[in-house]
């Protein structure tokens, strides 16, 4: 044994003995990105990313909120206003007191303990898992001071940049696959403190992608900056992504679309994720005057508008 630790103490040795070449980093900057060298052992490096690229100090690896504040470029969405119900004028709007109550129950859980990242599923496609997630995140927002991060990782079929109106790339299939860093994904829009990571381009593996570990990565590196993440992934009846997306989130939430599904593929859905923490179920597309909540939500919006009315007589 001794012989073999004289060995490797003497590889060692020399190893750390042989000159390091000066780093070029206008030249790094303007090459096209390369994988890793193996002896890589910077975040930065390791990302397969020039360091100029990163918005850090340099030696630093560290994402701070000041490189989110001040590197994140704020674009010109286009929401689509018929389903983002918090981009618009009408603060109550129909249906933006059902999120307000969701709100106020992600708060109750977060009181009993730590709460901040959500993955958004549904057992099946057509079921609004996607609707919720990204007004969600709009409610959150609302708060002051809270910062919110909706992530698409629906990357079999990424909607979110449609209905936000913006870009879809570079997005998370670009930075799970190791071509853009965290800030170079990261979009900021006409709302204060809502920041959001499109799809990117499609992926033809999805599946392997989202299971090379750099989602957690991802997660673990972001979510100190955020007060909540907000994940919208694929179906879980459907694929396997949700499971494996599961693992780095702290909880999940399940969209159940009325009438949409038997009741025995729900329980499998909730099988599925057994061992995870299942927040509950959001009930989505049921009919609206047959509840209790839309009869009391008309009263009182009936009773403001005609106040509005009065006052501007």
């Amino acid at each position: 044994m001794s012989r073999i630790h004289e060995a490797l103490k003497k590889a060692e040795l020399e190893r750390a003995s042989r000159p390091r070449a000066p780093m070029d980093l206008k030249t790094a900057a303007d090459s096209e990105i390369s994988p890793p060298p193996a002896e890589a052992t910077s975040g930065a490096v390791e990302l397969g990313l020039p360091m100029t690229g990163m918005g850090l100090d340099e030696g630093s690896d560290q994402l701070t909120l000041e490189n989110i504040q001040t590197q994140v470029k704020r674009l010109k969405w286009h929401p689509d206003l018929k389903t983002m119900l918090f981009f618009g004028q009408e603060a109550y709007a129909f249906g933006t007191e059902e999120f307000r109550t969701l709100r106020s129950h992600l708060y109750g859980f977060r009181d009993l303990e730590p709460l901040r990242t959500i993955l958004i599923t549904s057992a099946a496609p057509g079921e609004g898992k996607s609707f919720i997630a990204a007004n969600l995140a709009q409610i959150l927002v609302q708060q002051p001071g809270q910062r919110v991060l909706l992530i698409d990782g629906d990357l079999r079929w990424s909607r979110l940049h449609l209905v936000l109106g913006t870009p879809a790339s570079p997005g998370l299939t670009e930075y799970l696959g190791g071509e853009v860093n965290e800030l170079s994904v990261i979009q900021r829009g006409p709302l204060d403190n809502l920041f959001f990571i499109p799809g990117g381009r499609h992926a033809p593996n999805p599946a392997e992608i989202i299971a090379n570990g750099r989602l957690k990565e991802l997660l673990h590196r972001l979510s100190p900056l955020f007060d909540w993440v907000i994940v919208d992934s694929p179906p879980a009846m459907a694929v396997s992504d949700p499971l494996v997306m599961a693992e780095a989130c702290d909880s999940v939430l399940l969209v159940v679309g009325a009438g949409m599904q038997p009741f025995e593929a729900l329980q499998k859905t909730r099988q599925q994720f057994s061992g995870k923490r299942l927040l509950g179920v959001v009930l989505n597309r049921a009919e609206h005057r047959a509840s209790y909540s839309y009869k009391y939500y008309e009263y009182y919006g009936g009773a403001e508008k005609g106040r509005d009315a009065k006052s501007k007589g």
